[in-house]
Protein backbone atom coordinates (compact mmCIF):
# COMPACT_ATOMS: atom_id res chain seq x y z
CA UNK A 1 0.00 0.00 0.00
CA UNK A 2 1.24 3.73 -0.88
CA UNK A 3 2.07 6.24 1.25
CA UNK A 4 2.21 9.31 -0.15
CA UNK A 5 3.68 12.44 2.02
CA UNK A 6 2.32 14.78 0.07
CA UNK A 7 -1.42 13.42 -0.43
CA UNK A 8 -4.24 16.12 0.97
CA UNK A 9 -6.89 14.32 -0.08
CA UNK A 10 -8.79 10.72 0.43
CA UNK A 11 -11.46 9.27 -1.56
CA UNK A 12 -13.38 7.35 0.05
CA UNK A 13 -14.82 5.51 -2.46
CA UNK A 14 -11.39 3.92 -3.46
CA UNK A 15 -11.04 2.35 0.28
CA UNK A 16 -8.07 -0.25 0.20
CA UNK A 17 -6.37 1.65 -2.45
CA UNK A 18 -4.96 4.86 -3.38
CA UNK A 19 -2.82 6.73 -0.73
CA UNK A 20 -2.28 7.86 3.10
CA UNK A 21 -2.18 11.61 3.58
CA UNK A 22 0.78 10.54 6.12
CA UNK A 23 2.07 14.52 6.53
CA UNK A 24 -1.21 15.16 8.17
CA UNK A 25 -1.31 12.48 10.08
CA UNK A 26 1.79 12.52 11.80
CA UNK A 27 0.35 16.01 12.79
CA UNK A 28 -2.43 14.91 14.25
CA UNK A 29 -0.91 12.13 16.04
CA UNK A 30 1.79 14.33 17.02
CA UNK A 31 -0.14 17.05 18.71
CA UNK A 32 -3.00 14.75 20.03
CA UNK A 33 0.34 13.00 21.94
CA UNK A 34 2.16 15.76 22.70
CA UNK A 35 -0.69 17.96 24.13
CA UNK A 36 -1.96 14.82 25.92
CA UNK A 37 1.16 14.36 27.09
CA UNK A 38 1.68 17.85 28.81
CA UNK A 39 -2.07 18.25 30.19
CA UNK A 40 -0.96 14.74 31.70
CA UNK A 41 2.53 15.68 33.49
CA UNK A 42 1.36 18.02 36.14
CA UNK A 43 0.05 14.39 37.47
CA UNK A 44 3.24 13.04 37.10
CA UNK A 45 5.53 16.07 38.50
CA UNK A 46 3.18 16.80 41.78
CA UNK A 47 4.47 13.12 43.46
CA UNK A 48 0.68 12.42 43.76
CA UNK A 49 -0.49 10.97 40.44
CA UNK A 50 -4.28 10.84 39.83
CA UNK A 51 -4.73 11.91 43.54
CA UNK A 52 -3.21 15.12 42.31
CA UNK A 53 -6.03 17.99 43.67
CA UNK A 54 -6.72 19.25 40.22
CA UNK A 55 -6.61 15.67 38.18
CA UNK A 56 -10.16 15.23 36.92
CA UNK A 57 -9.85 18.61 35.06
CA UNK A 58 -6.81 17.67 33.48
CA UNK A 59 -8.03 14.10 32.50
CA UNK A 60 -11.08 16.19 31.06
CA UNK A 61 -8.78 18.65 29.48
CA UNK A 62 -6.95 15.46 28.02
CA UNK A 63 -10.21 14.13 26.22
CA UNK A 64 -10.11 17.78 23.65
CA UNK A 65 -6.33 16.78 23.03
CA UNK A 66 -7.31 15.06 19.20
CA UNK A 67 -9.74 18.00 18.27
CA UNK A 68 -6.77 20.00 18.66
CA UNK A 69 -4.73 18.27 16.63
CA UNK A 70 -7.55 18.17 13.88
CA UNK A 71 -7.46 22.28 14.08
CA UNK A 72 -3.36 21.70 13.79
CA UNK A 73 -4.18 20.02 10.52
CA UNK A 74 -6.47 22.24 9.28
CA UNK A 75 -4.37 24.79 9.91
CA UNK A 76 -1.19 23.72 8.40
CA UNK A 77 -2.62 21.41 5.83
CA UNK A 78 -5.99 23.06 5.31
CA UNK A 79 -6.53 20.86 2.02
CA UNK A 80 -6.51 17.90 4.05
CA UNK A 81 -9.83 18.72 5.85
CA UNK A 82 -11.96 20.16 3.11
CA UNK A 83 -14.53 20.41 3.16
CA UNK A 84 -14.16 20.19 7.03
CA UNK A 85 -17.97 19.11 7.82
CA UNK A 86 -18.26 16.24 5.24
CA UNK A 87 -14.46 15.12 5.33
CA UNK A 88 -14.63 15.04 9.89
CA UNK A 89 -18.15 14.12 10.11
CA UNK A 90 -19.13 17.10 11.24
CA UNK A 91 -22.94 16.79 9.78
CA UNK A 92 -25.49 14.63 11.16
CA UNK A 93 -24.71 11.85 8.06
CA UNK A 94 -27.06 11.59 4.78
CA UNK A 95 -27.21 7.47 4.31
CA UNK A 96 -30.51 5.60 4.51
CA UNK A 97 -31.12 3.49 7.86
CA UNK A 98 -28.98 5.99 10.08
CA UNK A 99 -31.94 6.20 12.84
CA UNK A 100 -31.21 2.83 14.19
CA UNK A 101 -27.86 3.45 14.22
CA UNK A 102 -28.58 6.88 16.09
CA UNK A 103 -30.62 4.48 18.49
CA UNK A 104 -27.68 1.76 18.75
CA UNK A 105 -25.28 4.40 20.07
CA UNK A 106 -27.41 5.81 22.72
CA UNK A 107 -28.47 2.23 23.91
CA UNK A 108 -26.55 -0.47 22.80
CA UNK A 109 -23.26 0.28 24.30
CA UNK A 110 -25.30 0.87 27.46
CA UNK A 111 -26.73 -2.36 27.33
CA UNK A 112 -23.06 -4.08 27.04
CA UNK A 113 -22.04 -2.45 30.11
CA UNK A 114 -24.66 -3.58 31.95
CA UNK A 115 -24.43 -7.12 31.07
CA UNK A 116 -20.88 -6.91 31.63
CA UNK A 117 -20.67 -7.60 35.74
CA UNK A 118 -22.79 -10.72 34.48
CA UNK A 119 -20.33 -11.87 32.27
CA UNK A 120 -17.82 -11.66 35.47
CA UNK A 121 -20.07 -13.24 37.90
CA UNK A 122 -20.51 -16.33 35.15
CA UNK A 123 -16.50 -16.82 34.98
CA UNK A 124 -16.48 -16.55 39.17
CA UNK A 125 -14.45 -13.48 38.76
CA UNK A 126 -17.08 -11.21 40.50
CA UNK A 127 -19.69 -11.75 43.38
CA UNK A 128 -22.92 -10.05 42.77
CA UNK A 129 -25.25 -8.36 45.38
CA UNK A 130 -28.46 -7.12 43.57
CA UNK A 131 -30.34 -6.98 47.03
CA UNK A 132 -28.33 -4.67 49.15
CA UNK A 133 -26.20 -3.48 47.33
CA UNK A 134 -23.04 -3.93 49.41
CA UNK A 135 -20.47 -3.03 47.63
CA UNK A 136 -21.94 0.49 46.12
CA UNK A 137 -22.61 1.27 49.55
CA UNK A 138 -19.29 0.95 50.76
CA UNK A 139 -18.29 2.76 47.49
CA UNK A 140 -20.48 5.90 48.35
CA UNK A 141 -19.17 5.56 52.22
CA UNK A 142 -16.08 5.87 51.22
CA UNK A 143 -16.77 9.05 48.77
CA UNK A 144 -18.67 11.00 51.62
CA UNK A 145 -22.10 10.39 50.38
CA UNK A 146 -23.45 8.90 54.08
CA UNK A 147 -25.82 11.91 54.02
CA UNK A 148 -27.17 10.34 50.55
CA UNK A 149 -27.80 6.93 52.05
CA UNK A 150 -29.60 8.61 55.19
CA UNK A 151 -32.20 10.29 52.83
CA UNK A 152 -32.86 7.38 50.25
CA UNK A 153 -32.25 3.80 50.27
CA UNK A 154 -29.36 2.23 48.16
CA UNK A 155 -32.33 0.43 45.76
CA UNK A 156 -33.61 4.11 45.25
CA UNK A 157 -30.16 5.43 44.54
CA UNK A 158 -29.69 2.45 41.83
CA UNK A 159 -32.48 2.93 40.27
CA UNK A 160 -31.27 6.71 40.06
CA UNK A 161 -28.32 5.57 38.44
CA UNK A 162 -29.98 3.89 36.23
CA UNK A 163 -32.37 6.05 35.14
CA UNK A 164 -29.52 8.69 34.67
CA UNK A 165 -28.12 6.18 31.87
CA UNK A 166 -30.64 7.54 29.72
CA UNK A 167 -29.63 11.20 29.86
CA UNK A 168 -25.54 10.38 30.43
CA UNK A 169 -24.62 10.26 26.25
CA UNK A 170 -25.75 13.41 25.55
CA UNK A 171 -24.01 15.30 28.83
CA UNK A 172 -21.24 13.30 28.34
CA UNK A 173 -21.01 14.34 24.24
CA UNK A 174 -19.60 17.63 25.38
CA UNK A 175 -16.61 15.68 26.45
CA UNK A 176 -16.27 12.45 23.94
CA UNK A 177 -16.55 14.78 21.13
CA UNK A 178 -12.95 16.28 21.55
CA UNK A 179 -11.87 12.92 21.35
CA UNK A 180 -14.24 11.25 18.52
CA UNK A 181 -13.63 14.12 16.26
CA UNK A 182 -10.13 13.07 15.95
CA UNK A 183 -9.84 9.52 16.35
CA UNK A 184 -13.44 8.67 14.39
CA UNK A 185 -13.82 12.09 12.52
CA UNK A 186 -10.38 12.49 11.13
CA UNK A 187 -8.15 9.76 11.69
CA UNK A 188 -10.43 6.93 10.90
CA UNK A 189 -11.03 7.93 7.34
CA UNK A 190 -7.50 9.21 6.99
CA UNK A 191 -6.31 5.38 7.22
CA UNK A 192 -8.82 4.03 5.03
CA UNK A 193 -6.88 3.44 2.03
CA UNK A 194 -4.73 0.24 3.76
CA UNK A 195 -8.26 -1.06 3.92
CA UNK A 196 -11.01 -0.63 6.21
CA UNK A 197 -10.01 -3.37 8.88
CA UNK A 198 -6.69 -2.27 8.71
CA UNK A 199 -7.60 1.47 9.61
CA UNK A 200 -9.96 0.38 12.17
CA UNK A 201 -7.36 -1.75 14.26
CA UNK A 202 -4.52 0.84 13.45
CA UNK A 203 -7.29 3.83 14.79
CA UNK A 204 -7.79 2.17 17.72
CA UNK A 205 -4.11 1.17 18.54
CA UNK A 206 -3.16 4.59 18.66
CA UNK A 207 -6.01 5.54 20.07
CA UNK A 208 -5.65 3.45 23.24
CA UNK A 209 -1.42 4.25 23.08
CA UNK A 210 -2.68 7.86 23.63
CA UNK A 211 -3.68 7.03 27.41
CA UNK A 212 -0.69 5.62 28.23
CA UNK A 213 0.59 8.69 30.35
CA UNK A 214 -2.32 8.45 32.42
CA UNK A 215 -2.61 4.67 32.17
CA UNK A 216 1.16 4.42 33.42
CA UNK A 217 -0.48 6.15 36.83
CA UNK A 218 -2.75 3.49 37.43
CA UNK A 219 -5.59 4.95 35.48
CA UNK A 220 -8.24 2.50 35.18
CA UNK A 221 -5.92 -0.29 35.43
CA UNK A 222 -4.53 0.69 39.00
CA UNK A 223 -3.41 -3.03 39.72
CA UNK A 224 -1.33 -3.13 36.47
CA UNK A 225 -0.15 0.29 35.22
CA UNK A 226 2.01 -0.99 32.97
CA UNK A 227 0.24 -4.04 31.41
CA UNK A 228 -2.54 -1.67 32.03
CA UNK A 229 -1.08 0.30 28.28
CA UNK A 230 -1.45 -3.10 26.42
CA UNK A 231 -4.88 -3.92 28.32
CA UNK A 232 -6.25 -0.34 27.31
CA UNK A 233 -5.06 -0.73 23.83
CA UNK A 234 -7.09 -3.88 23.17
CA UNK A 235 -9.59 -2.24 25.35
CA UNK A 236 -9.37 0.32 22.43
CA UNK A 237 -9.09 -1.80 19.56
CA UNK A 238 -12.33 -3.09 20.29
CA UNK A 239 -14.94 -0.44 21.36
CA UNK A 240 -13.12 1.39 18.53
CA UNK A 241 -14.32 -0.86 15.58
CA UNK A 242 -17.78 -0.46 17.50
CA UNK A 243 -17.19 3.02 17.40
CA UNK A 244 -15.62 3.19 13.38
CA UNK A 245 -18.65 1.33 12.54
CA UNK A 246 -20.98 3.63 14.00
CA UNK A 247 -19.30 6.76 12.08
CA UNK A 248 -18.39 5.00 8.61
CA UNK A 249 -22.20 3.64 8.25
CA UNK A 250 -23.74 6.74 8.83
CA UNK A 251 -21.52 9.33 7.46
CA UNK A 252 -21.27 11.43 10.47
CA UNK A 253 -19.63 11.43 14.30
CA UNK A 254 -22.12 12.17 16.33
CA UNK A 255 -23.27 7.99 17.09
CA UNK A 256 -19.82 7.17 18.01
CA UNK A 257 -19.57 10.77 20.32
CA UNK A 258 -22.77 9.41 22.15
CA UNK A 259 -21.66 5.74 22.31
CA UNK A 260 -18.53 6.80 24.04
CA UNK A 261 -20.61 9.11 26.18
CA UNK A 262 -22.73 5.83 26.76
CA UNK A 263 -19.15 3.57 26.97
CA UNK A 264 -17.85 5.96 29.79
CA UNK A 265 -21.35 6.53 31.36
CA UNK A 266 -21.53 2.60 32.33
CA UNK A 267 -18.24 2.12 32.78
CA UNK A 268 -18.42 1.70 36.58
CA UNK A 269 -22.25 -0.11 36.86
CA UNK A 270 -20.08 -3.33 37.86
CA UNK A 271 -18.95 -0.87 41.26
CA UNK A 272 -22.83 -0.78 41.36
CA UNK A 273 -23.90 -4.16 41.54
CA UNK A 274 -20.80 -5.76 43.47
CA UNK A 275 -20.62 -7.87 46.36
CA UNK A 276 -18.56 -6.28 49.54
CA UNK A 277 -15.33 -7.21 50.25
CA UNK A 278 -13.52 -8.52 47.16
CA UNK A 279 -10.95 -6.52 45.11
CA UNK A 280 -12.36 -5.55 41.55
CA UNK A 281 -9.28 -6.18 39.15
CA UNK A 282 -10.21 -4.09 36.28
CA UNK A 283 -7.80 -6.37 33.89
CA UNK A 284 -10.23 -9.19 34.72
CA UNK A 285 -13.70 -7.02 35.59
CA UNK A 286 -15.82 -4.08 34.06
CA UNK A 287 -16.04 -3.24 30.42
CA UNK A 288 -11.98 -2.72 30.62
CA UNK A 289 -11.83 -6.26 31.26
CA UNK A 290 -11.39 -9.43 29.43
CA UNK A 291 -14.22 -10.40 30.51
CA UNK A 292 -15.52 -6.66 29.34
CA UNK A 293 -14.27 -7.96 26.11
CA UNK A 294 -16.22 -10.68 25.69
CA UNK A 295 -19.89 -9.32 24.82
CA UNK A 296 -18.76 -6.82 22.02
CA UNK A 297 -16.52 -9.05 20.33
CA UNK A 298 -19.62 -11.11 19.82
CA UNK A 299 -21.49 -8.49 18.72
CA UNK A 300 -18.67 -7.45 16.19
CA UNK A 301 -18.77 -11.26 15.08
CA UNK A 302 -22.75 -10.88 14.59
CA UNK A 303 -22.07 -7.64 12.40
CA UNK A 304 -19.42 -9.75 10.02
CA UNK A 305 -21.69 -12.57 9.85
CA UNK A 306 -24.48 -10.31 8.74
CA UNK A 307 -22.49 -8.01 6.51
CA UNK A 308 -22.36 -5.20 8.26
CA UNK A 309 -18.42 -5.37 8.84
CA UNK A 310 -16.75 -3.89 6.85
CA UNK A 311 -18.96 -1.30 5.95
CA UNK A 312 -20.50 -1.05 2.49
CA UNK A 313 -19.04 2.08 0.61
CA UNK A 314 -18.06 3.98 4.02
CA UNK A 315 -18.49 7.60 3.99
Amino acid sequence: MAIDPDSATLDHNSVGSGTVDLKAVILFYGVAYALGVAIASPLWKSGQGLLTPNARLLLTLMMYAPAVGVLAVRLLFPGSVKPIVRSTGLGLGNRSGTLGYWLFSWLGLTLLGLASPFVSAIFGLLHLDLQNYSGYRELLLARLAGPILERYSIQEIVLFQLASLLIAPLFNAIFTFGEEWGWRGFLLPKLLPLGQWQALILSGTLWGLWHAPVVLLGYDYPFHPKLGVLFMTIFCVIYGILLGWLRLATASIWPAVFAHGATNAVGEFTYVVAASGQKLDTAHVTILGWTGWILPLLLILVLVLLKRLPVPDPK
